[in-house]
């Protein structure tokens, strides 16, 4: 049995995970999960840090292999740019990244204050 430890994006700010990754990695953890979400589950908890700058310095701090959990590469982030994301993650990781991936959930892939069907259209962007 392998045992890995999830960093919540959604409760847990930059400093916060990076302490909790190098306490898991001390504490005899195999890998890591990192959430990816735009917008936090409730709006009173106010986190969800970038989870490629988060990989980023999770890589220069412990050695854990690190797993995105999950990412959705179609509404906010176009999948060439997730691809090469993932890509650097592998780099920085020395090839220990999983690209985990699924379809998303509305609720925190953006805030539900943006209308992004309105935003898609030319007119809506013109007028910001």
């Amino acid at each position: 049995m392998r045992l890995g430890y999830v960093l919540s994006c959604n409760e847990n700010g930059p400093a916060d995970l990076i302490e909790r990754a190098t306490a898991a990695e001390r504490a005899g953890f195999e890998g890591l999960w990192i959430s990816d979400h735009y917008h936090p589950w409730p709006d009173d908890q106010g986190q969800c840090p970038f989870v490629w700058s988060m990989i980023g310095a999770l890589s220069q701090v412990c050695s854990l292999p690190i797993t995105t959990a999950v990412t959705c590469p179609t509404v906010r982030i176009h999948p060439a740019v997730v691809a090469q994301a993932a890509a650097t993650s592998a780099v920085l990781t020395s090839g220990e990244f999983a690209l985990g991936v699924g379809t998303g959930e509305a609720l925190n892939e953006r805030p539900s204050a943006l209308d992004l069907d309105a935003w898609t259209r030319a007119t809506a962007r013109a007028a910001v």
